[in-house]
């Protein structure tokens, strides 16, 4: 089976933001909702260049979806040389010798599924109330007090930030898009 060794993505735009966000929520770069969630999926929903290095013989498919392939290379006496990768019945490549292959294509196309979207407009909500923490960075748990009559505790988990996919919901509506 052939690998993936390097995959490199050219990416210009991502989607624009989905709508319903609240204020605090649109404020937050979108590029940066939708690279964690291109992160954390293989799905990609606008059109960018792509660059696999793969090696070995076998089968292989392309991690991103959806893929167009352009060019196939294999790496021969010190030069990268065209040639050409037969499909396979389950939508991949079978590749006749270890390589190394180069392939050039693209990646992704819109428009942005309804479970993408809401994911989206999750993850922004979640994160926006890291905009305006009062908590000290790393704290897991802060109290305010009133005039002496209002106690108010806040406990949290002190990766609350960086478990946001999971702790938004919005990893649940990614599951179909997750990498295999």
């Amino acid at each position: 089976m052939a690998e993936t060794l390097k995959q490199v993505e050219t990416v210009t735009t991502y989607p624009d933001a989905p709508g319903g966000l609240s204020v605090k929520a649109a404020a937050i770069d979108a590029n940066m909702i939708w690279a964690r969630i291109e992160a954390y999926t293989a799905h990609r929903f606008t059109e960018r260049a792509v660059v696999w290095t793969v090696e070995g013989e076998g089968e292989w498919a392309p991690p991103l979806t959806p893929a167009t392939l352009a060019t196939v290379e294999v790496f021969e006496a010190g030069a990268w040389n065209s040639t050409t990768a037969p499909e396979n019945a389950f939508g991949g490549y079978d590749f006749p010798g270890d390589g190394p292959y180069r392939i050039t294509g693209t990646a992704g196309a819109g428009p942005v599924p309804a479970p993408v979207a809401e994911a989206f407009r999750r993850l922004a909500e979640y994160l926006s109330g890291a905009r305006d923490s009062t908590d000290e960075p790393g704290a897991s748990s802060s109290k305010f007090s009133i005039g002496g009559t209002v106690d108010f505790e806040v406990t949290r988990n002190p990766a609350w930030v960086a478990r946001a996919m999971q702790y938004s919901g919005a990893g649940d509506l990614l599951r179909n898009y997750r990498r295999a």
